[in-house]
């Protein structure tokens, strides 16, 4: 019996043995199953006993904590999970602890940051869960996490996206292809009239958006084939605004999902700027008036019409006369407003439809469309271009403000002269037309102005031959072609006096020409500054020479100043700068003035009259008479003689008003203590008479004509 219980419990062991091999082997199996599993799972795993010492890791836990699990193995889960928030840095408590106090499954708070043993730093995210046995009793914790930093720096980066977009200040939209909105920022929002959430549950077709709807599947579809979309289109907001936009769409695959993204601009402001740029290319910024760019469009367009419709048209050139003096006299900005108030008037005189244009300076152009036959034709012009210089006759009012003469206005008077030039289709160029119009307009100044002349073809030839002389002139300028030529003055016993000193033209070509043909161009040029300016030089310089010869030392030469050449800023500094190189004596230098002169600024030309006079310079009023001397201004004006003009001698013997005009200026004279001369005497009868009425001193062919400095020296020797 011994020996069968003996046998009996080795069976037992032997079962018991066995029993506990497969355990063994189940358990080394399942353990071999589970570090499979947590080695290929991507989730970072970590357990802990109940202690909350880690006594697991899988590889992903080992690389985002840097331990290693034999390194970890054994150590409390918070020294080897360390996680902070990401926003405070404060500590996060550990999870094991809230799993044991609740034993249940618990998320990590948002905005978790794990710190690795490295210092590397990732956001994660998941949960922590108990391990429990058997008998349901918790044994531990696992802990199961993520990597989320590129997931949150993405949300962060859509957050920031979201930010931006909804502060820009374009509206952008995101359309799906059947023309349905499915997000759009702040500035649409705001544009529409509608929140977010309402804009969402609309289409385009709902807010009538500034593209239209029913391109909109167009647009979209040439999106798909990668264009970009860029067009300009009208906004019309809920509130019945409606402004100028500008749209740029991009098509935009999130996924499966389709999209056109679309900016809209509000470009109120920029067609705003847009518009200012091109009134300024087109028109004068000084009156509004068309320009000249634009002018010669409507030229041509107007030729164009004339052809097409076999209507004649009209065009006039309108410039201001003696608008110079008025500029220089009382400054630009006067002058400016002077010329708007122009443009104001001759806009006034044209009909709707006509153009009134300004083409620089004092100049304006009128353009006559639809005009009738040739002869109706000139005859509506010319109604038209008569209205107008009425309209430039009436007087002016003028600030002086402007000219720093505060709370003073003036009335001023001015006229127009105009030259018109008809057309009939497009058979002359707009060029042609211009000079036709110029060329007439000329020929109204020419005759004194406030006048209208139409073009002739015999104009055209007059305005060559000026041309040419204007270039010959500038010539003789530059290379020095003048020759002053003295007439004698004499006293009332036929002695020589003095001289007046004549410029004379010697042309290589042309031979001697006229001062009656060039000193009019000279003036209108401006050449007339260089011109007076060598003839002042030359006569002190004649001057210096007679006085050395004893029997000319006495001889007083009068040379003649031009109202532009006196009101040059450096006129005083010239004449004594011309006295001062030549060593010529100043009381024996005689300016004559022109009465036109007087006309403004007297003020002015007191002063300068007065600064040359103490230096012994001589004053004489030329061509007296013919003007507009005011007795006010004259008994002002530091003067030492009056100069009968020729035409009142010349008829003075066979009309009685000239005779009564010359004693009248005699008369005047004695009484102002000024001396007195007339010129233009050619005979005898006339000095009798000049002489009956007390003028003693004369100039004229009866005493010799203006000759050159050696003949009038021999001359002086004969007399």
């Amino acid at each position: 019996s011994q020996p069968k219980r003996h046998r009996a419990q080795q069976r037992l062991l032997a079962e018991q043995e066995g029993v506990r091999q497969q355990a063994q082997a189940a358990l080394a199996e399942s353990e071999e199953s589970l570090t499979i599993t947590l080695h290929s799972i991507g989730d970072a795993v970590i357990a802990t006993d109940i202690a909350g010492q880690v006594s697991r890791m899988n590889p992903t836990a080992e690389r985002l904590t840097g331990w290693t699990l034999a390194d970890a193995l054994g150590r409390p889960l918070s020294e080897v999970f360390r996680i902070v928030n990401a926003v405070t840095r404060e500590v996060v408590p550990n999870p094991v602890q809230r799993v044991m106090e609740h034993g249940q499954t618990v998320g990590l708070a948002n905005h978790t940051v794990l710190l690795a043993r490295d210092g590397q730093e990732y956001q994660i995210a998941d949960s922590a869960a108990p391990i429990r046995n058997a008998a349901g009793a918790i044994v531990g914790v696992v802990l199961v996490f993520s990597d989320v930093t590129e997931n949150y720096q993405l949300q962060e980066s859509l957050h920031l996206t979201r930010i931006s977009v909804d502060a820009a200040s374009d509206a952008i939209f995101w359309i799906t292809p059947d023309a349905r909105i499915v997000d759009a920022n702040a500035a649409a929002c705001r544009s529409l009239g509608f929140s977010r959430e309402e804009l969402l549950q609309l289409s385009v077709p709902d807010v009538d958006v500034c593209f239209n709807a029913e391109l909109w599947p167009k647009h979209f579809a040439e999106l798909r084939v990668g264009r970009s979309l860029t067009f300009e289109s009208e906004h019309r907001s809920q509130d019945g605004r409606c402004f100028p936009v500008e749209i740029v769409a991009n098509y935009v695959k999130f996924g499966n999902q389709e999209r056109d993204c679309a900016f809209v601009r509000d470009i109120t402001a920029r067609k705003a700027s847009a518009d200012k740029f091109e009134h300024l290319a087109f028109y004068d910024s000084l009156t509004d008036l068309p320009n000249r760019r634009l002018l010669l469009d409507r030229l041509q367009q107007a030729l164009a019409s004339s052809a097409r419709h076999h209507h004649c048209g009209a065009l006039m050139l309108l410039d201001m006369d003696d608008f110079k003096t008025l500029n220089d006299t009382l400054g630009h900005d006067v002058g400016d407003r002077f010329l708007v108030e122009v443009a104001r008037r001759l806009q006034a005189c044209v009909r709707v439809g006509d153009t009134a244009a300004r083409q620089g300076g004092d100049e304006f152009v009128v353009i006559l469309e639809d005009l009738k036959d040739d002869t109706l034709a000139a005859i509506q012009a010319e109604s038209v271009a008569v209205k107008i210089q009425h309209a430039m006759r009436k007087p002016y009012l003028l600030d002086l403000s402007l000219a720093g003469d505060e709370h003073s206005t003036r009335r001023y008077h001015c006229s127009a002269s105009i030259g018109i030039t008809l057309f009939r289709d497009n058979s002359v160029s707009v060029d042609e037309l211009m000079k036709r119009a110029d060329t007439a307009m000329y020929q109204a100044k020419a005759t004194g102005g406030d006048t209208l002349r139409f073009f002739d073809p015999e104009m055209q030839s007059v305005v060559i031959a000026r041309a040419a002389l204007d270039t010959d002139l500038r010539e003789a300028v530059q290379e020095g072609q003048f020759l002053l030529y003295y007439q004698p003055q004499v006293d009332a016993a036929g002695r020589i006096t003095g001289s007046e000193a004549l410029v004379r033209w010697q042309h290589p070509r042309r031979g001697m020409v006229s001062p009656a043909d060039f000193i009019p161009l000279a003036e209108a040029t401006g050449l007339i500054l260089p011109i007076g300016l060598w003839v002042l030089e030359a006569a002190c310089t004649q001057l210096a020479a007679w006085a050395a010869l004893p029997a000319m030392a006495h001889l007083t030469v009068a040379v003649n100043v031009s109202a532009r050449q006196f009101r040059h800023p450096d006129f005083v500094d010239q004449v004594l700068a011309a006295l001062d190189s030549t060593g010529a004596d100043p009381s024996k230098l005689k300016l004559e003035l022109t009465e036109s002169l007087l006309l403004d600024n007297v003020q002015d030309i007191i002063e300068k009259m007065t600064a040359l006079k103490t230096k012994g310079i001589g004053f004489s009023l030329d061509d007296f008479g013919t003007g507009y001397s005011s007795l006010a201004y004259l008994k002002r004006l530091p003067l030492d003689q009056l100069k009968i003009d020729q035409s009142f001698v010349r008829d003075a013997l066979t009309d009685p008003n000239d005779a009564i005009i010359a004693r009248t200026i005699v008369a005047l004279a004695h009484s102002m203590g000024l001396a007195v001369i007339a010129e233009g005497v050619e005979t005898l009868a006339q000095q009798e008479f000049l002489a009956a009425s007390g003028c003693h001193a004369y100039q004229g062919y009866l005493f010799g004509r203006p000759m050159p400095a050696a003949q009038f020296e021999a001359h002086l020797k004969l007399g």
